[in-house]
């Protein structure tokens, strides 16, 4: 079996499950030692979040595409399988592009795209990723241990008596952008409601002014395709806004930079270590931040008095 994935999610659950001898080639973001199949216009470049923004806009209004695929090194690969997504073809490579090119090749692989709106499409596509490459109770065990997870969260939740916490997930910080797809189940599940948010659907920009009167007790600010690290050089304009200081977020010192992995990213155990993470920070009584997760969120007080903190 020789297995393409055109998706950082998808990767990451071959190599979750143990299925890595099937991958013959992934994308320029997967944390893989596999040729990289797709680059991106944006690869290389260290543009801010609004120049970001503009050139994406740019490419979208033109109805270019941001990445591209080496046709040579596919055609070298011969794919049996191929792992695509429809979700979001600003954040990765989209399906009508891939098939396009694996139309050049002389036998066309079986195309498994992936469509997440919900945590249980991402745990259905952790199964399909198995079963494509004849390894279905590898999905199975994998979803089944990381539901483990999920229950014993929930479980703490209702033996303390949680209230529900006013919180919001910014996905984007120039513009703003909601959370939507699959994140508001995750602050369901890790005992918050995100009201601003669009739970199925897609992330839309949203008023500064919308979130002051929003007024949510608990930040979470994880921009698509940013680390801590790259997300910490911008956060700090945030705290000009009209209004900053007035949220409660911000007075009783509850707001996070976070990995956006953990959340834009659906593979089934980084979309479950995102879970973790927002119940520590949404009820930090009852949870802690597990160890190995302690790179990937910070509270926005500690980065402000970081002598990096607005580097670009």
């Amino acid at each position: 079996m020789k297995a393409c994935s055109f998706v950082p999610a998808a990767t990451r659950m071959i190599y979750d499950m143990g299925l890595e001898a099937e991958l013959s080639a992934v994308t320029f973001e997967c944390p893989s030692d596999r040729p990289k199949v797709v680059r991106s216009v944006l690869e290389g470049n260290h543009y801010t979040s609004d120049e970001i923004d503009r050139i994406v806009s740019e490419y979208a209004a033109t109805g270019k595409s941001l990445y591209y695929v080496d046709m040579e090194l596919l055609q070298s690969v011969e794919p049996d399988v191929a792992f695509t997504q429809s979700v979001c073809d600003v954040c990765q490579i989209g399906t009508s592009y891939v098939e396009r090119a694996l139309g050049s090749l002389s036998q066309f692989p079986k195309v498994v795209p992936l469509i997440p709106t919900t945590l249980e499409d991402i745990f259905d596509n952790a199964v399909s990723i198995a079963e494509a490459l004849n390894h279905p109770e590898a999905g199975k065990m994998y979803i089944a241990d990381l539901k483990v997870c999920i229950a014993r969260v929930i479980d703490e939740l209702r033996a303390h008596g949680a209230p529900l916490r006013r919180v919001m997930v910014m996905e984007w910080m120039n513009p703003i952008y909601n959370c939507g797809h699959w994140i508001p189940y995750q602050i369901a599940v890790a005992g918050g409601v995100d009201m601003l948010s669009n739970p199925s659907g897609y992330s839309i920009v949203t008023p500064w002014e919308k979130v002051v009167q929003y007024n949510p007790e608990v930040l979470v600010v994880a921009p698509c395709g940013f680390d801590v690290a790259r997300a910490a050089e911008e956060v700090s304009a945030m705290t000009n806004l009209p209004g900053w200081g007035d949220l409660t977020a911000v007075s009783s010192n509850h707001v996070y930079v976070a990995d956006a992995n953990m959340f834009t990213q659906p593979s089934a155990s980084t979309i479950v270590d995102g879970i973790e993470v927002l119940a520590a920070l949404f009820h930090p009584d009852i949870f802690e931040v597990p160890s190995r997760l302690r790179d990937k969120v910070a509270p926005l007080s500690d980065l402000l008095h970081s002598p990096t903190i607005g580097r670009v």
